[in-house]
């Protein structure tokens, strides 16, 4: 099949829709579901996204997108039992697959609802129980087993969108869209990003870890692919803030290092400790978390509306205590789709536990930027490569 017609564009105003393609065969297939227009968009993002993941790391890769852009993306490392219970996982049965889904879908739940999910790997059982669990547009993935298809099938009455793409598809080496009945072409982005790109390391602090290589190839990977500007910071193999689509590049390390706050803030005791009333649904219970590390928990205590969330009042969180637990994380990888122009970038990074940093550098300021680094002791390397992607 060379096309597909889809109910509309973008918006529903958007009239008639489809996808095709100019020779040969859809290089995917519906097995489930009537994918739309931007679910399409962010299923073919994603499954490069992931792919290219696999490829680096060697490990199987999830992503989760919204809106042409990832929410999260990590690899299959094991999940801690503190991971496992922030992530809502504790009573499931992971395997590697399931850990890399999980841990792109905890890292920023509340932008993850209503994600569309890409999967390196076979989907499997213990992935598709995870899966079913959450509120999810569809799934791309390169095969299913069996009993992963028959869970995911059921999802949403049996419309849940689930699309099985040919892992050996290789596109043409120039793409083209149109803008207002222009039509642009370009080379697509093959760029490789591996070891090499992190050699040339610019600061005092020379020292890059496997793990910290591996963090940063993760960042740069899900920068390719998420909408520019945007910075990306990793820990532990997983994207823990996406700062996406900022015209400002300090917007955009603000964003993320307050995304990658609030994910190390779910891990304190404080909220570990939280006793939600029963029956609550997850996304009340997301809800409720980002409030009570937010200053509008003062709000809910004065309004009397905590006793329809929690069993018991929780304490404030103040502010004292969470910059506290803030400075107990630590060996954050930060990556820029571009280069920095200013050190508040750096000052802001370190914020969120920064001490490596990968960057095209070519700033008339880079000097400015490379001192503050040195200030905290960082590793910073200058790849030499940007990353847009519009």
């Amino acid at each position: 099949m060379n096309e597909m017609q889809l109910k509309y564009g973008c918006n529903p105003n958007q009239k008639p829709s489809r996808v095709f393609m100019e020779s040969g065969d859809l290089p995917f297939e519906v097995l489930c579901g009537k994918p739309g227009y931007i679910n399409l968009l962010d299923a073919l993002n994603g499954w490069q996204l992931v792919k290219e993941l696999k490829k680096a790391t060697g490990l199987p890769a999830a992503t989760s997108f919204k809106h042409v852009s990832p929410a999260g993306a990590a690899v299959g490392l094991p999940l801690s039992d503190t991971l496992k219970k922030i992530y809502f996982v504790d009573d499931a049965e992971l395997t590697p697959l399931a850990n890399a889904y999980a841990r792109a879908r905890g890292a920023d739940r509340m932008s993850s609802f209503g994600d569309f999910i890409a999967l390196s790997d076979e989907c499997d059982k213990a992935t598709a129980l995870l899966i079913k669990k959450e509120v999810s547009d569809g799934v791309i993935a390169p095969a299913y087993s069996d009993e992963a298809l028959e869970i995911l099938k059921a999802k949403k009455n049996g419309n849940y969108n689930i699309i099985k793409i040919d892992e050996n598809y290789t596109p043409a080496e120039i793409e083209r869209k149109q803008v207002f009945g222009v039509t642009f072409e370009q080379g697509r982005n093959e760029l490789d990003i591996n070891d090499e790109l992190l050699s040339n390391v610019v600061t005092d602090n020379k020292v890059l870890s496997d793990t910290a290589k591996r963090d940063l190839k993760i960042a740069l990977i899900t920068l390719k692919y998420t909408q520019s500007n945007s910075v990306c910071y990793v820990k532990d193999g997983q994207a823990i803030g996406i700062g996406a689509g900022q015209q400002s590049r300090i917007h955009c390390t603000r964003l993320a290092g307050n995304k990658a706050d609030i994910w190390w803030l779910r891990q304190a005791p404080q909220v570990l400790s939280l006793q939600f009333v029963d029956g609550i649904k997850r996304a009340d219970r997301d809800n409720a978390i980002d409030v009570y590390i937010s200053d509008e928990y003062m709000d809910v205590l004065a309004d009397g509306v905590w006793e329809k969330t929690f069993k018991v009042k929780p304490a404030v969180f103040t502010k004292e205590e969470q910059r506290a637990w803030l400075q107990k994380n630590t060996d954050v990888a930060l990556g820029s789709d571009a280069f920095f122009p200013f050190g508040d970038n750096i000052e802001r990074a370190k914020k969120s536990g920064v001490t490596v940093i990968a960057q095209p550098g070519g700033s008339i300021r880079d000097d400015n930027v490379i001192e503050t680094c040195n200030k905290y002791n960082m590793a910073m390397a200058f790849t030499g490569i940007r990353l847009f992607h519009h």
